[in-house]
């Protein structure tokens, strides 16, 4: 098997991540993965037997940052190199501030915004000296407006979008491009458990949260799909796609329009 460019992954053995997994691999990347399902290695090799590519699967928690550069460094010697960083895990937590517990701020920022940092500086070299690279950071609406409960998300999506801009610029002369996509409420398992957080926090019922919080702020009253996620990263991924870096695309059925 082979294939003529490679992709890495974050959070890619379910939900947003493994869609994103199966389009890359559908269009001939392979495909390295990191999650923290026990059975990732087989979710891995599957996506592989479905699509005639080389995988690899690495289970490191991602808040535990100096074991990030060893796992891109086996990821490379697996997969020869990294072409595409799709930089997709995280996690949340909702809560008034005053409840909201130090440690899951600390690992929220550690997850949502560290672990992108070192896996950015972790793949830079291997890039820079083969002139091409393409980041993906997948951040969200909520990187571009706030919204209460959610003190670290937000915060770590903010930053998330000032490591896009800055390593865009540093990457200009190198063509490594940088960018961030912004979706909207996307219907995975990190939704699904906000839906139960904000149903708590809020007083409502899972179904008044999902028209009355989650999509009431969006024109468009849809979840975003996965598939439309993983066409834009697809796009940004490509050779044309060197002049489109540093930027934050909204993906949220026009939230940010207003």
């Amino acid at each position: 098997m082979a294939a003529d460019k490679v992709a890495f992954i974050t959070g890619g053995t379910s939900g947003i991540g493994l869609g994103l997994a199966e389009r890359f691999a559908a269009a001939g990347y392979a495909v390295g993965l990191n999650g923290l399902e026990t059975n990732g290695a087989e979710i891995a090799a599957a996506l592989g037997k479905r699509h005639g590519v080389p995988t690899w699967f690495a289970s490191t928690n991602l808040a535990d940052a100096p074991a990030i550069a060893p796992m891109m460094a086996a990821a490379e010697a697996a997969l020869g190199r990294i072409d595409v960083l799709v930089n997709n895990a995280g996690v949340q937590f909702v809560s008034p501030i005053e409840d909201f517990p130090a440690a899951k701020w600390d690992l929220i920022l550690a997850v949502n915004l560290s672990s992108a940092f070192h896996l950015c500086k972790a793949v830079w070299p291997g890039m820079k000296q083969r002139g091409f690279g393409r980041i993906i950071n997948i951040a969200s609406a909520h990187g571009l407006r706030a919204s209460e409960f959610k003190v670290a998300y937000i915060a770590a999506k903010h930053g998330l979008l000032g490591l896009t801009k800055t390593l865009a610029l540093e990457g200009a002369g190198h063509n490594i491009t940088v960018n961030a996509i912004c979706p909207g409420y996307v219907k995975a398992p990190l939704v699904e458990h906000q839906i139960a957080d904000q149903a708590k926090a809020h007083g409502l019922s899972p179904d008044e949260v999902v028209a009355n919080v989650l999509l009431k702020k969006q024109a468009v009253k849809e979840f975003v799909s996965i598939d439309s996620l993983a066409s834009l990263a697809l796009l940004l991924a490509a050779e044309e796609s060197r002049l489109f870096t540093g930027a934050e695309i909204p993906l949220d059925g026009g939230w940010t329009a207003q």
